[in-house]
């Protein structure tokens, strides 16, 4: 009896089951209910952005101030092709504001940003590096006593960089740690401050720090050769995006491997901002 009443239980749950699913392709057939959609698949546009004082990687268009151009977002181009939706690459304020609008998921896509453990708690970092990058030292061009070789040389000595600004784990540590570094709203601002000894040195990315110095005319900072920090560039996604699912990841991932295994794309990309940057400051 016990064996009989079970049986009949099984036989009413598949017959229930098998009733609902006639009743649901009923409806999807007369159109009547749309089929489950991933919410990848409903994620029509992303948004990027990223630090706007960067050329050759980013800058803000002259023609149009609210995008920015460069080698990473012409690399945000090329990704837009290779996942199927198109991005958007816009100017959102500074550096620091830029991050915290990823925190807050109105950008979906940081377009180059050095890894911390910090910035892991509000967004995800794809691997590969799309781009190495090198950290170095600027001074006064008279300041010939700053001699650098080693982290410790900087012990005792101020020092300014760009609020927000990673350059690396390692040597953020460190920084924090034993120097002292302030930390100012923009690049023009942190040369300022070094160019009026208020600062002994600035530490700022080399390819960038070069090219914002050849726009505005500056010849009494220069750049020392010995960096302080190789790091990587990381494309990296909004944990509030509302594009970012495991569908869109995996494509995103995809299309950097692809990236990562021919060199010659990005080594393209830069090469290209560096003439339209030395086009639009009349340098040659």
């Amino acid at each position: 009896m016990l064996y009989t009443a079970a049986h009949a239980r099984r036989c009413a749950r598949r017959h229930a089951r098998h009733i609902a699913g006639l009743a649901y392709a009923t409806l999807l057939g007369l159109g009547l209910l749309a089929p489950p959609a991933s919410a990848a698949e409903g994620c029509t546009q992303l948004t990027a952005s990223g630090n706007p004082e960067y050329p050759p990687y980013l800058w803000r268009d002259p023609d149009n101030e609210n995008k920015l151009i460069g080698a990473n977002a012409e690399l945000m181009q090329w990704l837009a092709k290779e996942i199927g939706i198109p991005i958007d690459v816009q100017y959102s304020g500074p550096w620091g504001r830029v991050q915290e609008e990823a925190r807050l998921g109105h950008l979906d896509l940081i377009a180059g940003a050095f890894f911390t453990l910090p910035r892991t708690e509000y967004m995800d970092y794809f691997h590969p590096a799309f781009h190495e990058t090198r950290s170095v030292l600027w001074t006064r061009g008279d300041n010939h006593g700053l001699r650098y070789r080693r982290w410790p040389d900087l012990v005792g000595l101020q020092g300014v960089t760009v609020i927000n600004n990673s350059f690396g784990e390692e040597f953020d540590r460190y920084a924090k740690d034993k120097l002292r570094i302030n930390q100012v709203a923009s690049l023009e601002q942190a040369i300022q401050i070094v160019q009026n000894r208020r600062a002994d040195y600035l530490v700022y990315e080399d390819s960038p720090g070069q090219a914002f110095l050849a726009r505005r005319n500056i010849a009494d900072v220069r750049m020392l050769a010995e960096p302080v920090a190789r790091e990587n560039l990381y494309l990296t996604l909004s944990h509030r995006s509302a594009c970012n699912t495991p569908e869109l990841r995996g494509r995103i991932a995809r299309a950097l491997y692809k990236l990562g295994r021919d060199k010659t794309v990005m080594a393209g990309f830069v090469d290209r901002a560096i003439q339209l940057w030395r086009r639009q400051t009349g340098k040659s």
